[in-house]
């Protein structure tokens, strides 16, 4: 374990005003998106006192110094803990669990953003714990290359009588309305959502962006495919840009082989700012993931992140995705694992300047209307205020 000094434990006493979080994840990038960027900045921006523990060197990331906020009157304070990947997980499991046991009594909630994070918690009688649901894990399964086939429908099973057991102990965020239908309970939804930046750029001819962590269930091969079919049809004059990690060993050694061939670049992971104003000005931005039940149920956030951006989208016929698509004409929809039809709507939008700008400009009205964090940021840091509040009364009594 990447083990955090702990010292010693104390319990809260309830108090006024904007509360105390500790916020955990042993899988996520420390600047994931929505816990870092967005989740985390609108709780400092609102008071809150923020312990942030993550696998900051898992990542090759120096842990940042404790310091206020930028914004509003909270503060921040970063640690260690071991990076959950692959098989090797237990030893981040066991330091979440000590993390747990030693600093949850000094926060007013324990936010975790990982499914194993809420099995951590067993039989530690914590009151004050909060699940982000980000995905279905027991769907998330079926595609784990590292979970041995014939343990990932048994322990799918089991999982979903697990999530049954959690909503009765703990306090649950969603991440889409339609994980509502696995739980009992009604429970809020913090919709995954982005910064719609209030000045952009239209889109341009010469680049194609994916922006997101990169697997083959994600629709790696495809990708690559049509790096390499982009760059025989116009002479290199169209490139594809892959911003974010490769997830696991397969789709990182494809990726490094097409990006040696010269058939796309691959920029790996960057924080959120760097990562869309790469984004911002591309042809068109792409969301291929495969037919696989985890992501059925799913809007993907890189679908949001490419309408603020004003970018044309090209997706495959995700349920939520195609309906956006097609309601709002935003972009294309092409079939699954179809890298020729993918390359085709590439070149219909470069041969049609007016008809990107024109998709582009709808995509940015839609993530105004339905996804801008800086509106919607509000919402979840009154949620939060909400669970503060009974947590704090739960105590009291």
């Amino acid at each position: 374990m990447a083990s955090p000094s702990l010292g010693g434990t104390r319990r809260v006493r309830p108090t006024s005003g904007a509360g105390s979080a500790l916020v955990i994840t042993v899988v996520h990038h420390p600047e994931d998106a929505r816990i870092r960027q967005r989740q985390i900045n609108a709780l400092l921006a609102a008071g809150w006192k923020v312990t942030y523990v993550a696998p900051f060197r898992g990542f090759g990331l120096d842990v940042p110094p404790s310091r206020p906020a930028d914004l509003g009157r909270g503060s921040l304070r970063c640690l260690n803990i071991a990076r959950s990947s692959g098989q090797r997980r237990f030893p981040a499991w066991r330091a979440a669990r000590t993390v747990m046991r030693a600093l949850a009594q000094d926060h007013d909630v324990v936010l975790v953003h990982d499914p194993e994070l809420v099995l951590a918690a067993a039989g530690l009688r914590m009151k004050n714990l909060i699940w982000d649901v980000h995905e279905d894990p027991a769907a998330a399964l079926q595609v784990k290359s590292w979970m041995p086939k014939p343990l990932r429908r048994p322990l799918a099973t089991a999982w979903r009588r697990a999530e049954r057991m959690v909503e009765r102990r703990h306090h649950l965020l969603l991440a889409e309305y339609s994980y509502q239908a696995r739980f009992r309970r009604r429970h809020p939804v913090v919709s995954n959502s982005v910064s719609v930046p209030r000045l952009i750029m239209p889109p341009g001819g010469e680049r194609v962006s994916y922006l997101g962590m990169v697997t083959m269930s994600r629709g790696c091969r495809t990708m690559i495919e049509v790096g390499q079919e982009l760059r025989r049809r116009t002479n290199g004059a169209v490139r594809l840009e892959v911003i974010g990690e490769a997830a696991d060993a397969e789709a990182r050694k494809a990726l490094h082989e097409a990006a040696a061939a010269g058939n796309l670049n691959w920029l790996g992971f960057l924080p959120s700012e760097q990562a869309l104003a790469r984004v911002q000005g591309s042809l068109a931005g792409l969301c291929l993931l495969r037919d696989l039940p985890n992501y059925r149920v799913s809007l993907p956030t890189k679908i949001m992140e490419y309408c603020a951006l004003g970018v044309p989208v090209i997706t495959t016929p995700l349920p939520l995705a195609a309906d956006l698509i097609r309601s709002e004409n935003i972009g294309f929809e092409v079939p699954w694992d179809d890298p020729a039809a993918v390359v085709e709507a590439i070149l219909q939008l470069r041969a049609k300047p007016g008809l990107r700008r024109q998709m582009g400009a709808n995509g940015y009205k839609v993530a105004l209307r339905d996804y801008d964090w800086n509106r919607l940021s509000s919402d979840f840091v009154r949620i939060m205020n909400e669970i503060l509040c009974r947590i704090r009364l739960r105590r009291e009594q």
